[in-house]
């Protein structure tokens, strides 16, 4: 008994010792570690849209398709799940959420199509209750975030402000629903409504709730300076969609990703970082692809 309470004595004797260590004496998880290293690689699941939508591909393969590749999750957006725009079965939602654990895949997150613009009412309203349902099941899927998105634009008769503002009381509703299921709203630009940075800034001022962000989409800045833009809001994202190509003075061109990447870092993001392949080619080709060429400017 004596001896085991001089051990006990001699062990407690150390603890201000090692509280007091220099970091280069801890073992090195311990260490302060770059925000790169929470940068995690994602595939948004629209770079299949076509081969989802025919049927030719369902969800299945799809994670079989990225647990195959260098990839850390899937963003499973909500138009995929049979039966959308309604929430599939508990079982399918389940399956799905245990085969990406299987495979190795987190979900980063899913999306629904939204118009908060729209003059009528009644719609808009039914645009909230679809965002409260697929919120319920992100949420069963494990999925941090939801994309939405604003609309296609102002009314007749009505100011860009005006929508705005009322868009974003539909938002704030759809948020404080999030909150109480543990998750966020993303709301995504998308160069209809919500075309310039300038309004990107105007939308998260009228934000009253941590559980809200935007969805910063580097291919939707199609007026002014892309990566201007990509880095004066990058500080709003919760997340991404990283694309092939920017639009410079309306017009395509290949990504400039050491730029993109560089704004990501600056901002102190360290969530997952979604890539999504759009227009011709096969996406089978395409993705493997562009995710080598992210993965080289993201990890060196």
């Amino acid at each position: 008994m004596k001896q085991a309470r001089r051990l006990f004595l001699k062990t407690m004797a150390t603890l201000p010792v090692l509280a007091a260590a220099p970091a280069a004496w801890l073992p090195a998880a311990a260490k302060p570690l770059p925000a790169t290293h929470k940068l995690r690689l994602s595939l948004n699941a629209y770079s299949f849209n076509t081969l989802l939508r025919n049927g030719s591909m369902d969800l299945d393969g799809l994670l079989e398709f990225c647990a195959a590749l260098p990839l850390d999750a899937v963003d499973l957006t909500g138009y995929y799940f049979p039966g959308y725009p309604a929430v599939p079965p508990d079982e399918y939602i389940y399956h799905i959420k245990q085969k990406a654990f299987r495979l190795g895949l987190d979900i980063s997150g899913t999306g629904v199509r939204t118009d908060f613009t729209q003059a009528d009412a009644a719609k808009r309203q039914a645009d909230v209750q679809l965002v409260k349902n697929w919120v319920v099941a992100a949420s069963k899927l494990g999925a941090p975030v939801i994309r939405i998105f604003a609309g296609a634009e102002a009314p007749a008769g009505e100011t860009w402000g005006q929508v705005a503002a009322r868009m974003m009381e539909h938002v704030q509703e759809c948020v404080a629903f999030g909150k109480e299921h543990g998750v966020m709203i993303g709301l995504q630009h998308h160069n209809d409504f919500i075309k310039t940075a300038e309004q990107v800034h105007t939308i998260c001022r009228m934000n009253t709730s941590p559980w809200f962000g935007l969805i910063l989409d580097t291919g939707s800045y199609q007026t002014g300076d892309p990566y201007r833009q990509i880095a004066e809001t990058a500080k709003y994202a919760v997340n991404w969609q990283l694309k092939e190509n920017v639009f410079i003075n309306g017009k395509a061109a290949p990504a400039d990703l050491d730029k993109i990447i560089s704004a990501v870092k600056a901002s102190g993001y360290r969530g997952y970082l979604p890539v999504e392949t759009l227009g011709p080619g096969d996406p089978k080709e395409k993705v493997p692809v562009f995710v080598e060429k992210v993965r080289k400017v993201l990890y060196g």
